[in-house]
């Protein structure tokens, strides 16, 4: 296939990450499925897959399966997804691009569950295991989603605001890590009035990151 090779690379952790700040900048979700319609363009994919990857990464993460295993089922809903969506298998007019993706992954994942059952079977464990249903990947999906975009945002305020990195830092502390205001005022050394002028000033900037990130995921 076409997407072999080079154009799939394997990342994880703050490599993942990395890739995704840069993934966030230009594409937009319809741009990028224009794009991989077309094998040549490795530009287009790498840009898809560094987007989608640390959410399939991390979405798998929290149904149990370890980082070899993750990256293994990330690996292999995109290069499903990829082919079926060469193969003009995905119907834009039926469903949403994020919907598509999470039922790829929930039959990866329970496909991963089985041979986990299996090898207890082999052993003579007992192997009832629940499998998840499509709705409970799509609702992690979601979550999963909402943390990257989030840690993308503050990047991306840090750099483009002219905030300081104290009062940042004040609505992490207060309105992220949900630490008490006095607590929060103590360690940085300002008045709780100035935590919660913070946490007001930041959410503002951070509402209007957020919603241009988030345009680039939607795929309706």
């Amino acid at each position: 296939m076409g997407a072999g090779g080079s154009v799939f690379v394997l990342v994880s952790g703050n490599a993942a990450h990395h890739r995704m700040v840069d993934s966030l900048k230009s594409s937009t979700a319809t741009t990028l499925l224009i794009g991989i319609s077309d094998s040549a363009n490795a530009d287009h994919w790498r840009e898809f897959d560094a987007r989608y990857r640390p959410m399939i990464l991390a979405v798998a993460s929290r149904f149990g399966l370890d980082t070899n295993d993750a990256a293994d089922v990330a690996q292999d809903t995109l290069t499903c997804f990829l082919h079926d969506y060469r193969a003009g298998r995905f119907n834009r007019s039926r469903g949403r691009l994020r919907s598509w993706l999470v039922s790829i992954l929930r039959h990866r994942i329970v496909d991963w569950y089985r041979k986990r059952e299996g090898r207890r079977e082999d052993r003579g464990d007992s192997a009832l295991v629940s499998m998840p249903a499509e709705e409970d990947v799509g609702s992690v999906w979601d979550q999963e989603r909402r943390k990257i975009l989030l840690r993308q945002a503050l990047v991306d305020l840090r750099r483009e605001s002219r905030l300081t990195e104290r009062t940042i830092q004040a609505f992490e502390l207060f309105a992220i890590c949900e630490r008490p205001v006095a607590e929060v005022a103590q360690q940085l050394g300002v008045s709780t009035h100035s935590v919660y002028v913070a946490k007001h000033n930041v959410a503002a900037r951070l509402r209007e990151i957020l919603q241009r990130l988030e345009a680039l995921f939607d795929d309706n």
